[in-house]
């Protein structure tokens, strides 16, 4: 049991990454539909860059920067040209899965440097990977997985405790009234829809980096929908997204060690698609002030309607 769940938590990162990322944009009030190619541009270019250098350090620098570019170039078509947000989304996940399969065409199969692995190997936390059962499976982690968790500490408190955060709401609540009230809405845009695409990109790297580790096409599996998905499930609340990305990690678990059950491993790798569909049925059911998004989201917001 508790090397399942350690093993989940490693399988839960880059969803908890990329969710965190998306519940960034959509707070902002953008809907970014381009999560899995930002993850895949991050994958990408964090594995090219540790066969290139063997720095660790530098390959997931290189998936943050690109997960980064590839928000900005979202963000400069839907908050400056005001183009359709779902589409320019899905312009942007195809854009980034065409740009993967180019670039990575020569690489399939061949596996991240001794010298990376080394340094992103787990690392047993004092004191706290002593603590009974929590700590083999929480602190005996890599340092990405680590970061992971105090981003969700940080984020949190951005949403909840500071004046950044409520004008980030109101931003994405009503831009005509927070631009009244002196809120840069443009900046805010900005800066929160590319922090959101570093950590989709973070996430891209952690697949091929950490994950796998290693390049095969197409590496994120459908993973950047299940984290869009996984911010309806979580309420647009960071907290509820650990919880959410750890369940399907889980999943995913699941189809690697039952192999030969009776179960078909092919249902198996269906799993945390049927789930995620299951997860976004019963939510359109169940509405509610504290599970509602930002009331502008998707919209694109002109000044001169003020």
């Amino acid at each position: 049991m508790t090397s399942f769940l350690h093993a989940t938590v490693i399988a839960g990162t880059p969803l908890l990454l990329s969710t965190l990322g998306e519940i960034l944009n959509e707070k902002a009030g953008n809907l970014n539909l381009g999560v899995e190619g930002m993850m895949l541009m991050g994958a990408v270019a964090g594995f090219l860059a540790a066969k290139g250098t063997n720095n660790a350090f530098l390959a997931v620098l290189c998936g943050l920067l690109f997960g980064c570019i590839g928000a900005f170039i979202y963000a400069f078509l839907t908050v400056t040209l005001r183009t359709n947000q779902t589409v320019t989304g899905l312009t942007l996940t195809i854009f980034g899965s065409g740009v993967s399969s180019f670039v990575g065409q020569n690489l399939s199969g061949q596996v991240v440097p001794d010298r990376v692995k080394y340094f992103l190997t787990p690392i047993r936390l004092p004191l706290l990977g002593k603590i009974p059962f929590l700590g083999n499976i929480f602190f005996n982690q890599d340092i990405l997985v680590y970061i992971s968790y105090i981003l969700v500490f940080v984020i949190a408190v951005y949403f909840y405790k500071t004046r950044a955060g409520l004008n980030l709401k109101a931003v994405g609540d009503n831009p005509y009234a927070a631009d009244a009230a002196s809120i840069n809405v443009a900046l805010y845009k900005y800066i929160n829809i590319i922090a959101g695409g570093a950590l989709c990109g973070l996430s891209g790297g952690y697949l091929s980096l950490v994950y796998v580790p290693a390049w095969q096409n197409n590496i994120t599996a459908g993973r950047g929908w299940i984290a869009v998905a996984l911010v309806i499930f979580a309420a647009w609340n960071p907290y509820k997204a650990l919880l959410g990305a750890y369940l399907f990690g889980g999943l995913d678990i699941i189809g690697f060690r039952i192999q030969d059950g009776f179960v078909s491993k092919y249902f198996l790798d269906m799993l945390p698609y049927i789930v995620t569909i299951i997860v976004l049925t019963f939510f359109s059911f169940k509405r509610s002030k504290k599970n509602s998004p930002p009331k502008s989201l998707g919209v694109s917001y002109f000044r001169e309607e003020r």
